[in-house]
């Protein structure tokens, strides 16, 4: 019997848009939270979730890190290194939506990389826009161990939204993936709040039953994440949000 270090997370997304339209919206999602070292043998052992192949859920080594199918571990433990940010033969554990019915979009994914003592080494936020362009901020402590809850901040590079201008400051809160996982990111703009996202909820164990209640309980939500987006922005502008035009992307494709 395969030893599942893998979750799947239950969770609610929920946005408060704070000014110059007060707006708020949740919906439930489901995550799955894999470990890279053992995702191979995870997803032999199940009926519903594939491994870079369709199936009614798939996880796919393109859709994330490189973008080119490799191995995501060496991936970003490459990155890691290039920072002088050490995790030995430590764990690295994905947050993400799976692809279901061929398809996802991650509006954020999480990287939690582990040292092999079990120290938390680096967070890597991998963050899409609906112009199929991708960003990875980098969350460390000059390769010394992060403590829970983690709290961060950076400099915005990245254009998400056409209704949030680029002069902004994410406010990063992690909460240590356990039975619980707690996801909060906060933006100010010119140091007032402006918006808080954040995704929270509980963990079972990566089974087919339990991936089977998920699409019953969110059914096509990859999908439905991509039209909430778009229709939410509507409702948002046609509140009187400002529309900025859409940057060049950022010239680094890493913030650390």
């Amino acid at each position: 019997m395969c030893d599942r270090q893998s979750r799947i997370y239950l969770t609610q997304v929920m946005h408060q848009r704070l000014f110059p339209v007060n707006y708020r919206f949740s919906y439930p999602v489901f995550s799955l939270l894999i470990d890279l070292n053992r995702i191979d043998e995870e997803c032999r052992s199940l009926s519903l979730l594939s491994l870079d192949r369709f199936n009614l859920l798939s996880f796919n080594r393109k859709d994330h890190g490189s973008r080119d199918g490799s191995c995501l571990k060496n991936w970003a433990t490459q990155l890691l290194a290039s920072q002088n940010i050490d995790i030995g033969n430590g764990s690295i554990k994905l947050l993400c939506f799976p692809r279901i019915l061929g398809y996802a979009f991650n509006p954020i994914s999480i990287w939690y990389c582990y040292h092999s003592d079990g120290s938390l080494k680096a967070l890597i936020c991998e963050v899409n826009n609906t112009f199929k362009e991708h960003h990875f901020y980098l969350i460390h402590n000059q390769g010394d161990k992060l403590s829970w809850p983690v709290n961060a901040t950076k400099k915005k590079q990245f254009h998400v939204s056409p209704l949030i201008s680029m002069n902004g400051e994410y406010h990063f809160s992690f909460h240590k993936p356990g039975k619980r996982i707690g996801v909060v990111i906060r933006e100010y703009q010119n140091d007032r709040l402006m918006l808080t996202a954040s995704q929270a909820g509980y963990s079972y164990p990566l089974i087919d039953s339990r991936l089977l209640y998920a699409l019953v309980r969110t059914p096509l939500m990859t999908f439905k994440v991509v039209l909430a987006i778009h229709w939410q922005a509507l409702k948002i502008w046609l509140r009187g949000a400002k529309f900025f035009p859409k940057p060049k992307p950022p010239k680094e494709q890493i913030s650390i």
